[in-house]
């Protein structure tokens, strides 16, 4: 490839969907928006690829530049600022603040959840450090100062993925879309409404659930949601199917590096198979998991990725380069496979001392029956996304957790307010 891997998903087209994270952190003292200005710009510096601005170079193409501005750290107003606009000084991130509240807006095309929260920790530890005169003891953050790790900068290259045949191959059973769902909220202004809700969970209740059923916590949420949308859809539909992004970069040796590396899990369920017990549920789903994620499996989305954006290497200029991303993008041509829900789980991080100073944690993105699910200290964090004015998928996941005696505190709807991109033409 020519350019940096992170500057290829730039072409995505944003007329519907927003291409960004935006991370919420609710902390549990009012936060001080002139102390985290200044920790902000001291992190900011230990993750040099994220301080960029996107410029056009002679063959008509995107590339990231340095950028030197600071990073912007408004209070939350009326409106949400665009990546990259003068607001934000250029950037491809910004912070807002609002109350107890922080706002990490980031694009998605330079990292997905686990590119994102090493930058959020460290701009946290170094907030709690200046708000409070003290250094949290948190040796997993890193901290502003320190030198990058082995394999941070590394970008992945068609020549590192493993050229053997697949050990398994996903045969869609066609789950059902909800398709009309999201033409509503597209078209219809009356039942359209962009939101999430937030959930808590004590991380020992569900990781003792998922121990006692053969399951993880990944694919607990799975069978969960599969489980609320068999209470609600008609008995017609046959399949339902959960989709869940997983990063490779550690399957192709890059384990450190920050970029966007993600191939797709789908794991489909029929009716029948979501009456069985949560045992035979979390073995077939945990099982499914462990094959889809071999990297004789995982990698080969990326090699089509990968193969794309050296295509789109040889197209000048920038409309024609969109419009080769929108008709030859494999996640949304005529063979993209696409499950009913999606859940996708960061994982645990060692935060430390850190977790001591938030009560919650929520990435926000696009989509509807949508689940990120996240881990700080001994609390598991849910953020249930949907486009829709309607209760009846939150109240069914809600009666499903309570059928399995799982306790939990809800908090919500609130408007995603997602940004977008302001690129130069």
């Amino acid at each position: 490839m020519k350019y940096s891997f992170d500057t290829y998903s730039l072409y995505k087209n944003e007329k519907r969907f927003a291409f960004v994270v935006r991370a919420k952190v609710r902390m549990k003292e009012t936060v001080d928006i002139d102390v985290l200005r200044v920790a902000a710009n001291k992190a900011i510096k230990r993750y040099p690829y994220f301080a960029v601005k996107i410029e056009i170079d002679e063959n008509g193409a995107y590339v990231r530049v340095p950028n030197d501005k600071e990073v912007a750290v408004l209070e939350m107003g009326n409106k949400t600022p665009y990546l990259c606009s003068k607001e934000v000084n250029g950037h491809l991130l910004f912070l807002e603040c609002d109350g107890r509240d922080i706002y990490f807006n980031i694009s998605h095309t330079m990292c997905g959840g686990r590119g994102l929260q090493p930058w959020i920790m460290t701009t946290l530890w170094q907030y709690i450090a200046d708000r409070y005169g003290i250094e949290p003891n948190a040796p997993s953050i890193r901290k502003p100062g320190e030198p990058l790790l082995d394999g941070e900068l590394e970008e992945p290259a068609l020549n590192m993925l493993p050229d053997v045949e697949p050990v398994y191959e996903y045969k869609s059973k066609n789950p059902k879309v909800l398709a009309f769902d999201y033409m509503n909220g597209l078209f219809n202004p009356f039942v359209r409404n962009n939101n999430y809700r937030v959930l808590t969970f004590e991380q020992k209740d569900i990781m003792t659930f998922a121990k006692g059923n053969d399951s993880s916590v990944a694919a607990f949420f799975l069978i969960t949601v599969a489980k609320a949308l068999d209470k609600l859809l008609p008995a017609k539909v046959a399949v339902i199917g959960g989709e869940m992004a997983h990063n490779l970069s550690a399957n192709i040796g890059l384990k450190n590096t920050h970029c966007d590396t993600l191939s797709h899990i789908h794991i489909d369920y029929t009716r029948d198979q979501l009456s069985m017990d949560m045992e035979k549920l979390g073995t077939m789903t945990r099982g499914q998991i462990i094959l889809q994620t071999d990297p004789s499996v995982s990698c080969k989305e990326l090699r089509e990725k990968l193969k794309l954006y050296e295509e789109l290497d040889s197209i000048q200029g920038i409309e024609n380069k969109r419009r080769y991303m929108k008709e030859h993008d494999p996640s949304l041509g005529k063979d993209a496979k696409h499950g009913t829900y999606y859940v996708n789980y960061t994982g645990q991080m060692d935060w430390g001392e850190v977790a001591d100073y938030i009560e919650s944690l929520a990435f926000i993105v696009e989509g509807h029956v949508m689940l990120e699910v996240t881990s700080v200290g001994d609390k598991i964090h849910v953020c249930f996304m949907q486009i829709l004015n309607t209760d009846k998928y939150i109240n069914a996941f809600r009666d499903v957790l309570e059928e399995l005696g799982i306790s939990f505190k809800m908090e919500g709807p609130f408007p995603k307010r997602l940004p977008k991109h302001q690129l130069p033409y």
